[in-house]
């Protein structure tokens, strides 16, 4: 688990007949986490101090914030494709949690993969943030047919006369606040096993293997990931949860002037030297 790859060599033998500090498996809960925050937030304050990258570490377990460098996370900005799998979920609840298949042709219908990613279902559409597939899927859907899906897992609505693109990331005009997203994939996460949830977190996994997160997978040994790209205007974004079995943190990453794939390598770098 990362949690114990760093708290495990963080003290130093006691000297003889001093008092020894309890062990990791010994401290309780509240101790662990104060110790990983700290370390977490020294590690990444000491390593990535580039001011083009911006970051927040997420206590999966309780969604506490463990450590930050966001201007103010509160703030609502467009963050482009994180928003996807909750589209696609208000999508699947007004459609008896069936996702159609669709035939992505690439900048012809409006992918941002040039060649296209061919005939595509929803999972595979989460790892590849295929714009092609999510053109199609709101092509029929308004701000109104999204809101509940927001309001249940804490986002900002998106406003009422917003439809189509706009709502799946594309153009930039539904807005909500980088905490309240990080939170709403905890939650997502959650719910992995409820019927329209298990193929997007299914995509998210994949992401982190072979999709537009897939840095992340490589750079990680110990840890399995779930993964989902975003970019907004000049912003990269990437949400990553590990471990994918079992979540203990969330990290959201925000890199200036890259694409999210892009991203998702300075969050692979981060989550390794966490893992360490």
């Amino acid at each position: 688990m990362l949690a114990c790859g760093i708290l495990a060599g963080s003290g130093s033998p006691g000297r003889a007949g001093a008092p020894v500090a309890p062990s990791l498996f010994e401290a309780d809960a509240s101790t662990r986490s104060s110790l990983f925050a700290q370390s977490a937030a020294q590690i990444l304050d000491r390593d990535f101090t580039r001011s083009d990258v911006a970051f927040l570490l997420i206590d999966a377990r309780t969604g506490a914030l463990l450590a930050s460098r966001w201007q103010d996370p509160q703030k609502s900005i467009a963050m482009g494709s994180l928003v996807k799998p909750f589209t696609a979920l208000a999508y699947a609840e007004q459609h008896q949690f069936r996702y159609p298949t669709h035939i992505c042709r690439g900048t012809r219908s409006g992918c941002w993969l040039p060649g296209g990613h061919g005939n595509i279902e929803i999972t595979s559409a989460i790892s590849g943030s295929c714009n092609s597939y999510f053109r199609m899927l709101t092509a029929n859907m308004k701000g109104d047919d999204v809101a509940p899906v927001a309001r249940r897992f804490g986002l900002e609505e998106p406003g009422a006369e917003l439809a189509g693109p706009a709502l799946c990331g594309i153009g930039n005009l539904w807005l909500t606040s980088p905490l309240r997203l990080s939170r709403a994939y905890l939650e997502l996460v959650r719910r992995r096993n409820q019927p329209g949830v298990s193929e997007l977190v299914a995509g998210m996994a994949q992401s982190a293997r072979e999709g537009t997160g897939s840095q992340v997978g490589r750079l990680l040994e110990h840890s399995h990931a779930l993964a989902k790209t975003g970019t907004a205007g000049y912003d990269g974004f990437v949400v990553v949860v590990v471990p994918a079995e079992q979540p203990e943190m969330l990290l959201l990453v925000r890199v200036h002037g890259v694409s999210g794939a892009r991203a998702s390598a300075t969050a692979g770098r981060m989550l390794q030297r966490i893992e360490e």
